[in-house]
């Protein structure tokens, strides 16, 4: 672009701002709640969520991810966990991750890790969000979920998370190999298109190996069932 020797500096800066504004990707931004629940569980009801929210374009976005679960008897964040994330296409259906996370639980240490990852839809529309989180106490994580479209209103999803531990975190009662599963199936309808999806279902979570067995040793559940109520937001 080529101004006249006249034009003042501060024209030529809009003109530039404007050119670039003109080309650039348009800005895009949304949140999506696939959690907002209140879980009975025996004795120990809590409030638990899971909520990404972003702001960038199709070929980068900046996302910030909340998940936890505070504890409605213990009045307490039973777990906290934030992150920060870059994702960015890597193919038609699966983006890369890059980010820092932190979790700080109420009752349990307080932990940062770095985030690298991928996610996206696999084979026969599978959400898959895959991640290896590192740091002295390093663990990796996989989740999957499913929409099953029973009509055109309501929606089985079933879902399934797993944890494993790469090396001994006793301070937050896990151990190497030692994998936390977590399963749950909500069924949901679309009170407002997709914008609000009212829903009912079950989770449950359970450890196993090492963590199970220093679970057990500290006098700890090692696993917890849950009926749910809740809603899905997107906007």
């Amino acid at each position: 672009m080529i101004f006249p020797k006249t034009m003042p500096p501060a024209l030529v800066a809009l003109s530039v701002a404007m050119s670039t504004t003109a080309t650039a990707e348009p800005l895009i931004y949304g949140f999506q709640a696939e959690q907002l629940e209140y879980r009975s569980l025996d004795g120990e009801d809590a409030f638990a969520w899971d909520f990404d929210a972003f702001v960038g374009s199709d070929e980068l976005k900046l996302v910030w991810r909340s998940k936890g679960e505070f504890g409605l008897t213990s009045d307490e964040f039973e777990g906290l966990e934030n992150q920060l994330r870059l994702q960015m296409p890597v193919s038609d259906f699966f983006d890369a991750v890059i980010g820092i996370q932190a979790s700080t639980p109420d009752n349990g240490p307080d932990r940062f890790n770095g985030v690298l990852g991928i996610k996206g839809l696999a084979p026969q529309w599978f959400e898959i969000d895959a991640d290896l989180y590192l740091s002295d106490h390093p663990f990796f994580r996989v989740e999957a979920d499913y929409e099953a479209l029973l009509t055109n209103k309501l929606i089985l999803t079933p879902s399934i998370e797993i944890d494993i531990p790469l090396k001994d975190d006793l301070a937050a009662g896990r151990r190497a190999g030692g994998p936390i599963l977590e399963i749950g199936a909500r069924l949901s309808y679309d009170l407002i298109d997709r914008a609000v999806s009212p829903y009912i279902g079950v989770n449950y979570e359970k450890a196993y190996g090492g963590t199970a067995d220093w679970r057990r040793a500290s006098g700890e559940k090692t696993d917890a069932f849950s009926v749910v109520f809740g809603t899905r937001l997107m906007f």
